[in-house]
């Protein structure tokens, strides 16, 4: 099922699809970060408990733990971390949105199994937790967020903490097709579980600034993943209007801009390419360190690049979130928090919306930080019980003030 499926293009093809929800125009969601790959900085009571202390990466446990210890661990961490009392909140929230990051691991017959150490198991509770989405009526985004041979260096969201980036040459890009190809193979056949994913993202997060990287996935892996992708839709005989919409990293990222190569294969339907756009404000380089700076980057700043682009991941965090007027131990903060909030959703919302990082989390450095959980940002009072209440016109009367 299609974004023009559930009407969440509305702005910018007001023409085209069937509203299956009728009264939303922009993309309100969260990620369920941490489920399929494990980040320990977000989640170190779990990780202690799954045996992997003091490792960095799923990898890393794995090889630690051994396969069959490591399965056992993980698989019960697939079946208790999220659940579906998780997706009903999400969706009294006012959200009708989870993104949900993946390795390719997940398909487990493109392993390496003499020198690769990843969990095993984890594809049903993928179809679990997307038949959960699809019975609370929410949009579901599936990413590549673990590429072959890892897409950065020393990024536990890769699934493994490589000293280098492997992944951007030949063999490795053909494990990542066959994952994309398989993925939308099972997206298409079983519509009881994956019934509302409409998205496939390719690769999350590849390696900015460097022109051999950006050459390589301009001119080769985006326009080849492309075409697999609807290659196996065009067996399936998949029309149109159900196509998935295929997904890479906005140009802002600095990653380069997958649309003019898109463009030249034939028979190419655009108005199914989508653009994720992360960011994080606390991760720029330039003189961001008092809330008021914070808060002019957010109501100025025009994530309208590639279009249409959606805000894939973002936070309430910051760079210096121990000080004195970014502490969440003082409560005089919240209020200002909620400005925050109010203020980056509505220049999110002037393109296609927005998917929090994360749904939740577990106590960070000793503690709750709700700058990275939804669900305890509106528990605090930060957030609003209606996502609704963030957008444009709100982050007006913010920015304006």
């Amino acid at each position: 099922m299609s974004f023009l499926q559930l009407g969440f293009l509305v702005l910018f093809l007001p023409l085209l699809g069937h509203a299956w929800l009728p009264t939303v125009d922009k993309i309100r969601g969260v990620n369920l970060g941490s489920l399929f790959i494990s980040e320990p900085w977000m989640m170190d009571k779990e990780w202690a408990r799954m045996g992997c202390k003091g490792t960095l990466s799923e990898f890393d446990c794995v090889l630690s733990l051994g396969q069959q210890k490591a399965n056992v661990a993980f698989q019960l961490h697939y079946d208790t971390f999220y659940t579906r009392k998780d997706l009903s909140e999400i969706k009294s929230l006012g959200l009708n949105t989870i993104r949900i990051p993946v390795g390719y691991w997940m398909l487990e017959d493109i392993v390496y199994k003499d020198s690769e150490h990843f969990p095993q198991g984890g594809f049903k509770y993928l179809g679990r937790i997307c038949q959960w989405a699809r019975e609370e009526g929410l949009y579901v985004i599936i990413v590549l967020h673990g590429a072959p041979g890892a897409q950065v260096a020393e990024q536990p969201f890769t699934g493994q903490f490589a000293p280098k980036a492997g992944f951007y040459v030949d063999y490795q890009y053909e494990r990542a097709y066959k994952f994309l190809e398989w993925m939308t193979r099972n997206i298409h056949t079983n519509s009881t579980a994956f019934g509302t994913v409409g998205a496939l993202m390719v690769l999350n997060e590849p390696v900015a600034g460097d022109a051999r990287v950006i050459q390589s996935l301009v001119n080769e892996y985006y326009p080849t993943a492309w075409k697999r992708i609807r290659a196996v839709e065009g067996e399936l005989r998949i029309p149109q209007e159900k196509r998935l919409h295929i997904q890479t990293m906005s140009e802002k990222w600095g990653a380069g801009d997958a649309r003019p190569m898109l463009s030249t294969i034939p028979g190419v339907n655009l108005t199914l390419a989508l653009y994720d756009d992360h960011h994080y404000i606390k991760y720029l380089p330039n003189q961001i360190h008092a809330r008021k700076d914070y808060l002019l980057n957010a109501c100025t700043t025009d994530r309208g690049s590639s279009l249409p682009v959606l805000a894939g991941e973002w936070s309430l965090s910051s760079e210096k979130e121990d000080e004195p007027e970014f502490t969440i131990e003082d409560a005089e903060n919240k209020e200002w928090y909620r400005k925050f909030w109010i203020a980056q959703t509505g220049a999110y919302e002037k393109q296609m919306g927005w998917v929090f990082w994360s749904w939740r989390t577990q106590e960070i450095r000793g503690r709750v930080d709700w700058r990275w959980s939804y669900r305890d940002a509106v528990r605090v009072g930060v957030i609003p019980r209606n996502s609704s209440l963030g957008g444009v016109l709100a982050a007006q009367k913010v920015c304006d003030g």
